[in-house]
């Protein structure tokens, strides 16, 4: 979908420059009822309306007339839900912050080329509300890791490595506890 617009926008632009200002503008109102259709905005965001919050980094929305459940790109928090596993440090924190964050405005997601959903299904996205990422948040507060970085590129790596690390240099929640965050994932049970 994102690939789509992103291809018609260039389309858009090409179009603009070689045909007159009144076919121009025809091919740019073509351009707006996609993006309307789609519900996709300027900035390739799609509009999404939260179902449920699942955990600290997954959340259920209806999306282009569907249920779907959403992994949030790039952010892992801890488990609090996972079969066979405790209820992670901070797990609780990150989910009531999560909640908090995506029940408060307008919520929208943004996909990231090749990256759409993980092996279980799940969408897999940027999610904003009011147009503020919910991850970059998330990792600013000390309640995510940067991780699974799977098929770079992504846009936003850098913005969110460099959130995890003032998080880190402050040491706010999960960093609060040495050795707890691992590249695999979090380390232990209870506090």
């Amino acid at each position: 979908m994102q690939k789509y617009l992103v291809n018609t926008a260039f389309i858009t632009s090409a179009v603009i420059l070689i045909f007159s200002p009144q076919e121009s503008e025809k091919v740019q109102q073509s351009t707006n009822s996609v993006m309307e259709m789609t519900g996709a905005t300027e900035t390739g965001r799609i509009p999404a309306r939260l179902v449920e919050t699942i955990d600290g980094d997954t959340i259920k929305v209806m999306v282009m007339g569907k249920i779907e459940t959403v992994r949030y790109l790039l952010i892992d928090t801890p488990e609090s839900k996972k079969p066979g596993l405790c209820v992670q440090p901070y797990a609780r924190e990150a989910a009531i912050r999560n909640e908090q964050l995506v029940k408060g405005g307008i919520l929208s997601l943004e996909f990231e080329q090749g990256n759409t959903k993980d092996s279980y299904g799940r969408l897999l996205a940027y999610v904003y509300v009011d147009g503020q990422s919910v991850q970059e948040k998330l990792l600013l507060e000390g309640l995510a890791r940067v991780a699974y970085i799977i098929n770079p590129p992504y846009k936003y790596l850098q913005e969110y490595q460099s959130d995890e690390r003032m998080a880190k240099e402050d040491k706010r929640m999960i960093w609060s506890r040495p050795g707890y965050v691992t590249s695999r994932g979090f380390d232990g049970c209870g506090m």
